[in-house]
């Protein structure tokens, strides 16, 4: 296990290396000027001239990612050109709002999923079946954006059920503690806010957790008939065990490592893949804080939340075959 850990981590590093070459070199080739946007469209030769030599834009590439590559390993990620903040701690700041939805967005997925694929294989070719197989293809086909639209305009605009957008209302304030809304209100027994805040993170984790939930449904679907078909169920069936006691501690805890498979995959995906959905629900989070970034050719800002996104959702993979070999211990990583 120990060899295998390290192996995945320099495949981590690796990994988080190409990434920094290809998004330092990508977003240099899209159109833009950051001086342009530091200095106005009408600002002059010899003011952008200035600004360029200022953030070293005027240098060779290979300079230019050389000198970024040298801060970024001693923990530096630059400093933003639209704020004029330390890239890092925007981050940090972030990140804790793209977990919270992320998190909440994967129990919505898993939830809903695991019910829908169980049902789906106990009831086999019924009404059930082909009704949650409906739903994991409508939700595997619907577009993010449009879906959060329907969403606002139902429950938010229709019903008036639901807040459409931020993290918080303006009555409420929660001190941050962990920087996730629902545990520090917890902390703070300020349990209108926790109710706020549980409000406004659902029609944004709805939307987020869709996708996930239709490839959960159908991974839990496929999984259990598998092992719905295996010796020792039937032998289970023989001795007179309950169909509940067969399913639940027999079948789905067996069927559990490609479901396990498929949720940490997915939620690695939500982590960096957040983007249409905050930016639709004015979440203040990493994916609204990479499109506002790329808006405003903001280099060091959007090198540094795609490395920062790359490296989470790299050891949130390998947190994920780690925990592998403790849910099923045939696993064992030689």
């Amino acid at each position: 296990m120990k060899s295998y850990v390290i192996k995945r981590v320099l495949n981590v590093i690796l990994i988080v290396f190409v990434v920094s070459i290809l998004i330092f070199l990508l977003i240099r080739l899209a159109p833009g000027d950051p001086a342009i946007t530091m200095a106005g469209e009408h600002a002059s030769a010899e003011t952008l001239a200035k600004m360029r030599a200022e953030w070293g834009l005027d240098r060779p590439l290979i300079v230019q990612y050389g000198i970024w590559l040298g801060h970024a390993l001693r923990g530096d990620l630059g400093q933003s050109i639209l704020t004029h903040q330390s890239v890092l701690t925007e981050l940090v700041q972030r990140f804790p709002n793209t977990l919270e939805l992320s998190i909440f967005a994967m129990i919505f997925a898993t939830i809903i999923g695991l019910l829908a694929g169980i049902i789906s294989a106990v009831r086999r070719y019924s009404f059930w079946d082909y009704a949650s197989m409906f739903i994991a293809l409508f939700g595997v086909s619907m577009p993010v954006f449009w879906l959060a639209i329907i969403l606002i305009m139902i429950f938010g605009i229709k019903l008036d059920l639901l807040p459409t957008g931020g993290r918080l209302g303006v009555m409420y304030s929660i001190a941050p503690i962990t920087h996730l809304y629902l545990v520090d209100s917890l902390i703070e027994l300020r349990f209108p806010a926790f109710f706020d805040a549980l409000k406004h993170l659902i029609l944004p984790a709805a939307a987020l957790g869709t996708i996930p939930m239709a490839f959960v449904a159908r991974i839990t679907r496929s999984s259990m008939l598998d092992v719905m078909g295996q010796d020792y169920i039937r032998t289970a069936r023989s001795k007179g065990l309950s169909e509940h006691a067969i399913i639940v501690k027999h079948a789905l805890r067996n069927a559990m490592i490609p479901i396990l498979t498929a949720s940490g995959t997915e939620f690695a995906g939500l982590m960096g893949g957040a983007v249409l959905t905050e930016t639709i629900f004015s979440w203040p989070g990493l994916g609204t804080y990479i499109v506002q970034a790329v808006s405003a050719r903001d280099y060091p800002a959007v090198q540094g939340s795609v490395i920062f996104v790359a490296l989470v959702v790299a050891l949130v993979n390998l947190l994920v075959d780690i925990v592998y070999s403790y849910v099923d211990p045939r696993i064992r990583y030689d």
